[in-house]
């Protein structure tokens, strides 16, 4: 399945999508499908300023352990609360239902890989 054409893509398998100064940031079905079943999510708390290529949670599967970065600098503005129940909704709907978090941020992200990038690099059709 292809990655969404309007998201632009990190090297460590994060998403983001931009709605003005807003960027909604979570992780691909690639990593998804490489972490296996999610158990756990681990979000900041809002409010909390975070630095490019800064770590600003994790990821627990059954298989590993993985630190999420944010793609620029900002501010978290809102946190995906439904992961704390039930963390598989990142497992069943990486793109949508299973956002991470939501950061505010006055940098133009810049230098990412659009969806047929990142689909190439990682032979996803």
């Amino acid at each position: 399945m292809p990655s969404p054409a309007d998201y632009l893509y990190t090297q460590t398998h994060e998403w983001m999508k931009k709605e003005g100064d807003i960027l909604t940031i979570g992780i691909t079905r690639f990593a998804v499908d490489e972490l296996s079943d999610v158990t756990f999510v681990d979000l900041p708390a809002i409010g909390r300023k975070v630095a490019a290529g800064g770590t600003f949670g994790e990821i627990e599967s059954v298989k590993a352990t993985s630190e999420l970065y944010a793609p620029v600098e900002g501010e978290i503005v809102a946190v995906n609360d439904a992961l704390k129940k039930d963390p598989s909704l990142v497992n069943q709907d990486p793109y949508s239902a299973g956002w991470l978090v939501k950061l505010k941020t006055t940098v133009e992200p810049h230098g990412f890989m659009t969806a047929a990038q990142y689909d190439k690099v990682h032979n996803i059709a």
